[in-house]
């Protein structure tokens, strides 16, 4: 089997990605919020065009899977009804923006969401995974999540920080998302097809002194599977949604709105916390430190099945495991206890790497893999 292709972009509504099973349609809740009609909406529609799974990406997007060609815009006209939908396609690939799940409505992270969104059109050229996070609750909890460009809690203030720098520069809510706007500039001033995110270009370009100076202030503990102050979180095991069942949820507990992370956690606005076995609910649980992707057959890189393996080893593994269906690691971009790549129909695995690594042992079944010490 041949090399994985490396894509380059994400999926989108307008512009969706062919997979093994059908169209992906990728959905891009603003402020990672959908009131319950919306949520309730996307269920029925997962259901209707899809294969009745909706997927929690790490990008803090929904997506749905199986969608036929001949579906694919008639989808985009229920979406639209639902407002779920970019008026244009320019502006959905625009709209990478990570948003810490724990903001209230008019605080500091939901206006400079909202003034940054109003105001993509002034961002330059950028590559289609370049992103944004706004993280300006009272801790961090974006710090390992997959962004460009920061606006955060510095330990003197707002700061606006590139990703891969150890400080960024400090900045007012007036002047932050103009600031933000100048620094994407330099990016995309700096910028080369070999280098498509920050942290590679500040490793090959020096970073100006005026981007740098001031810290980050500490990171939070992770969210858990529970009850917060803003609702209830549940967890989902590899980042899948069963739409029936969620709508159930959203329903029976009584939540006002559906907010999404990007740590396979869902947040139900004042929902009451009731029982879900179809979800995750104990912090505890070795799936919550379990990824897997999509896998064989609905990808059509994968070398392997993924999620049956996954979910079998989870148990059997102390820290985090990672099940990659090929070297490119779609599920996780960062390194794991243990990793398992598929290559030719078996595994190749990865002790504290990330699935493009060196392996330390190569060709294993999983008959194999359940009867060895993974520790």
């Amino acid at each position: 089997m041949s090399a994985p292709i490396v894509q380059g972009w994400c999926p989108g509504a307008h512009r969706p990605m062919m997979s093994g099973d059908g169209l992906v349609v990728r959905v891009r809740p603003r402020l990672a919020r959908l009131d319950t009609q919306q949520a309730l909406g996307l269920c029925k529609l997962a259901d209707r065009f899809g294969n009745g799974t909706i997927d929690l990406t790490n990008r803090a997007n929904l997506q749905l899977r199986g969608v036929s060609e001949a579906d694919h815009q008639s989808l985009l006209t229920e979406l639209a009804a639902l407002n779920l939908l970019d008026a244009e396609p320019g502006i959905e690939v625009r709209r990478n923006i990570l948003v810490s799940p724990l903001y209230r409505t008019g605080d500091l992270t939901a206006r400079l969401a909202r003034e940054l969104t109003d105001r993509l059109n002034e961002l330059p050229a950028l590559p289609a995974k370049f992103g944004f996070a706004i993280d300006t609750g009272p801790q961090r909890l974006l710090a390992k999540a997959s962004a460009d460009i920061r606006l955060e809690t510095g330990a003197e203030g707002l700061i606006l920080r590139a990703d891969g720098a150890e400080t960024g520069r400090l900045v007012s809510d007036v002047d932050a998302i103009d600031q933000l706007i100048a620094l994407a500039r330099w990016f995309a001033e700096n910028h080369t097809t070999e280098t498509r995110r920050m942290a590679r270009v500040i490793t090959a370009f020096d970073l100006p002194d005026t981007w740098q100076g001031s810290a980050p202030g500490h990171s939070g503990a992770p969210l858990q599977p529970g009850p917060c102050t803003l609702g209830s979180l549940y967890g989902a095991a590899f980042g899948q949604l069963p739409a029936r069942h969620l709508g159930e949820l959203l329903e029976n507990s009584g939540a006002s709105a559906l907010r999404v992370t990007p740590w396979r956690l869902i947040l139900l606005e004042d929902g009451e916390r009731i029982p879900a076995p179809e979800f995750v609910t104990d912090g505890t649980d070795p799936l919550m430190t379990t990824d897997a992707c999509p896998g064989a057959p609905l990808c059509p890189q994968a070398h392997v099945a993924t999620r049956d393996i996954a979910r079998a080893l989870a148990p059997r593994v102390a820290g985090s495991l990672h099940v990659s269906g090929c070297s490119k690691g779609c599920a996780r971009m960062g390194s794991a206890d243990v990793t398992l790549v598929g290559h030719n129909g078996r595994f190749d695995l990865v002790k504290q790497g990330r699935a493009g690594d060196e392996p330390s042992k190569r060709g294993l079944t999983p008959e194999t893999l359940m009867t060895m010490d993974l520790t």
